[in-house]
């Protein structure tokens, strides 16, 4: 297969950008081959694309980040997290959050329009990418993460530093029925009737699980209000899915 890397765009953080030996991209809906509603880098393959062009645009973000092999996980809003290694990279099925402290291996969260988080600890040599929706944001899936990190890997809270990907912004984050959906703790992220601010709710939850506030980069770039760039759910229903990648290199 042709390779072209100038095709594919994704965004970078500055706070990962200062550490040479990590590859990280949150890739934008451009450079694939996908057509019609998943035009063109969909890398979702449970949204009704077609599975031989899914497996093609993730060949292409694999190549951009040049690792040996991405890992992407069938995701349910769930708080499930699970190591990756080397020896069992093709036979994680479901995951909503995935770590390792291996090379050359790409951790993969796809998306539109939730958020995708990449947790980084410099000195352990760790890294973790985590997927959150409204309901992971009510599970608290962020703070899970870092305790399994300190637990598992031996991580100190202040050490790690966190991304976070466009996605939904508060324009467009409307819970009509959020006294019944959303915990009492975030009634007060409104900026407007019925409308949240789950940026703001990440920075709190990441806050208070240890992270320090200069450890911490929101994209704050909203996924429906930018379609060029991003598929959205919420905006356009039938639609593809982005990925936000990570690896140790």
């Amino acid at each position: 297969m042709e390779f072209d890397k100038s095709k594919l765009a994704w965004l970078e953080f500055d706070l990962l950008k200062a550490f040479p030996l990590l590859a990280h991209g949150v890739f934008e809906r451009t450079g694939g081959v996908s057509e019609g509603s998943y035009r063109s880098l969909n890398l979702g393959d449970d949204v009704g694309d077609h599975f031989d062009c899914v497996k093609l645009n993730r060949e292409l973000v694999r190549r951009a980040l040049n690792v040996e092999d991405t890992v992407f996980p069938h995701q349910t809003h769930s708080i499930s997290i699970e190591r990756i290694t080397s020896k069992n990279k093709k036979d994680i099925q479901q995951a909503d959050a995935l770590f390792t402290t291996e090379k050359n291996i790409g951790l993969a969260i796809t998306h539109a329009d939730c958020q995708a988080a990449i947790f980084y600890d410099p000195i352990e040599k760790a890294i973790a990418v985590a997927h959150a929706g409204w309901k992971g944001s009510v599970q608290n899936i962020y703070g899970k993460v870092v305790a399994v990190l300190e637990e598992t890997i031996g991580t100190k809270r202040s050490n790690l530093i966190v991304c976070i990907s466009p996605s939904l912004g508060p324009d467009h984050a409307e819970f009509k029925d959020y006294k019944a959906e959303l915990p009492e703790d975030f009634w007060v992220f409104q900026p407007t009737p019925n409308h949240f601010d789950f940026w703001e709710i990440s920075e709190k939850q990441l806050l208070k699980a240890g992270i320090l506030k200069k450890n911490i980069e929101i994209a704050r770039l909203c996924t429906a209000c930018s379609v060029d760039n991003y598929f959205s759910y919420r905006k356009e229903k039938a639609t593809g899915r982005n990925a936000t990648i990570v690896a140790l290199i």
